[in-house]
């Protein structure tokens, strides 16, 4: 029964995390401005704003959101933005102001939005003009009371902001025609801000800091409860296994992430502004050429993301000859690391790609490996800090290290609950306070936990347990394969049959040669046998394969 509960930590790396250095969010922002000042805090699109600058405007909106408002304490003030400068300036705004922000995806469709504004009861949003039209079709059956609007060039100064909204409406036409009567321009809102003062909020830690909806691609979606609390423990357990790695006030991130997800904003955004790094914000990141261009101009230190976006970097020619003496940490999570992936990064980079899992639910960092990993070990890592991992059955009971089950987490960066959910609160916080992730893991005896996959994703064929992530490892290391997924399909003879969709390098490759390729590598029951050629795979914002997308529209056989 020990053995459950092993504890292994890198070198530096404490047990358990300070949860009392800061009493909030707003906490840790305050003096983190005080302490970096003029350093640059944030970068986008060439422009740089200093922690001071972001501590007056981010003032400037919490005091609009008070005294203009009149906002109550603890009201959803929902953002709607890719990552540009405006964001950071509202989110912490909203934050130190005393309220609740709600993320929202800028590519939601209006059935999404609206269900999102509307579960939450957000009586503000911030969202950039390309998306107003969205908004415009879902803001009649919600409760928002004001809408400010923003250009993505907005916070980029005269004249480029000028120059990059010219561009963007009229150029490129990026933005479709909207009319949202009564709407405020976010430039105004700070001016308004401008003439009253910030009223001090005593923020506690149990209070909700984000709503983080989750789940959309496989139910409604649900807003998960992060507190501040839960927000300032992950940024502290991040930052205690970074630690010794990093040095204060001297590192420079890549978000290519959007900050609206929980990966980018915990652990860019948050982590990182402790310790005083500029954040370089990449706005479109699925501009490959662009960003590889925009990376050339930072000698940047530290780069997250997911498999996919490390992918497409890999497989642009310019990345190869960018400089990458001053990178310390790769770290990718939001997916599972494909060993391809991991080795080609580490041949071309000098570094290692490091993998991490966590959940929205844990705020979301689970597990990280040692960032002086020597090698790709197929493992999302050792438990961090005060975090308790448990691997258990269906029926709840505890299972030795060796032995599959679904992976479960306690610690002080779990979720509060589902936002006026109980019932899913209950299904997935069990009586001892662990959190049920959905995941099927396996520990090893030094504590390194591997997941499986999803138990949903599971596939059955001929009573043999089938985990698409293994199938597709082996799918993505051929030469002549840029990435796939893998599904289960129906089969009169086995219940279940394996179903490769594959994005091709190689246009040669047939679907004999990869079949013979997979049967070189896997058990014959693994084997995919149905294989179907793809310009690209569903992904969503970020980058993960949308597996439930493929199934939804797939026969049984092709």
């Amino acid at each position: 029964m020990d053995k459950i509960w092993l504890k292994s930590y890198p070198p530096g790396v404490p047990a358990e995390i300070d949860l009392e250095e800061f009493g909030s969010i707003g906490d840790l922002f305050e003096k983190s401005c005080r302490k970096f000042g003029n350093r640059s805090a944030f970068l986008n699109m060439g422009k740089a704003l200093s922690f001071a600058e972001l501590d007056l405007l981010s003032a400037r909106f919490g005091a609009y959101l008070q005294h203009v408002l009149k906002l109550e304490r603890g009201a959803r003030v929902a953002l709607m933005m890719p990552n540009v400068l405006q964001y950071p300036v509202a989110m912490f705004g909203a934050l130190r102001a005393g309220y609740t922000v709600v993320n929202c995806n800028p590519l939601y469709t209006a059935r999404e939005l609206e269900h999102q504004l509307k579960d939450s009861g957000a009586e503000a949003i911030v969202i950039v003009e390309n998306f107003a039209h969205t908004l415009q079709e879902a803001l009649p059956h919600t409760e928002i009371r004001q809408v400010l609007v923003t250009g993505l060039g907005d916070q980029l100064g005269f004249p480029k902001s000028m120059l990059v909204n010219l561009v963007v409406r009229h150029v490129k036409k990026m933005v479709p025609p909207w009319s949202l009567p009564g709407h405020v321009r976010f430039s105004d809102a700070l001016s308004q801000g401008g003439e009253h003062q910030l009223l001090a909020v005593d923020t506690a830690h149990d209070d909700i800091a984000f709503l983080q909806y989750t789940g959309g691609t496989t139910g409604v979606a649900k807003g998960a409860m992060l507190t501040h609390g839960n927000i300032i423990a992950n940024l502290q357990q991040a930052h205690a296994w970074i630690k010794p790695f990093l040095h204060e006030g001297e590192e420079v991130i890549i978000t290519a992430l959007p900050l609206y997800h929980i990966f980018s904003l915990t652990a860019n955004c948050l982590t990182f502004f402790k310790i005083g790094a500029a954040n370089v914000l990449i706005t479109n990141p699925r501009d490959i050429p662009g960003f590889v261009k925009e990376l050339g101009k930072h000698r940047f230190t530290a780069i997250t993301g997911v498999n996919t976006l490390f992918n497409a970097l890999l497989h642009n020619p310019d990345f190869a000859k960018l400089d990458f003496s001053c990178l310390r940490i790769s770290l990718g999570g939001g997916m599972a690391v494909q060993q391809a992936v991991a080795e080609k990064w580490a041949e071309v980079t000098g570094k290692a790609l490091v993998e991490a899992y966590g959940l929205t639910e844990t705020s979301p960092a689970v597990c990280i490996n040692p960032l002086d990993l020597p090698a790709f070990n197929h493992s999302i890592g050792l438990p961090i800090s005060s975090t308790d991992v448990v691997v258990r059955d269906d029926e709840g009971n505890d299972l030795p290290v060796g032995q599959s089950g679904e992976l479960c987490v306690r610690g002080p960066q779990v979720m509060k609950g589902y936002w006026n959910r109980p019932d899913e609160t209950a299904r997935v916080i069990t009586r001892d306070g662990f959190l049920k992730t959905g995941d099927v893991a396996v520990m090893d005896d030094a504590g390194f936990l591997r997941i499986v996959d999803r138990k949903k994703d599971m596939i059955l064929i001929s009573g043999f347990n089938v985990y698409p992530n293994e199938v597709e490892d082996v799918v993505v290391s051929h030469p002549g394969v840029i990435e796939a997924a893998v599904i289960g399909v129906p089969d009169e003879r086995s219940g279940e049959a394996v179903k490769a969709f594959v994005v091709r390098k190689d246009p040669g490759l047939t679907k004999e040669a990869l079949v013979a390729y997979c049967r070189e590598n896997l058990t014959a029951y693994k084997v995919p046998h149905l294989i179907e050629f793809r310009d690209e795979l569903p992904k969503t914002n970020v980058g993960k394969i949308l597996r439930r997308a493929l199934r939804d529209g797939t026969a049984g056989s092709s």
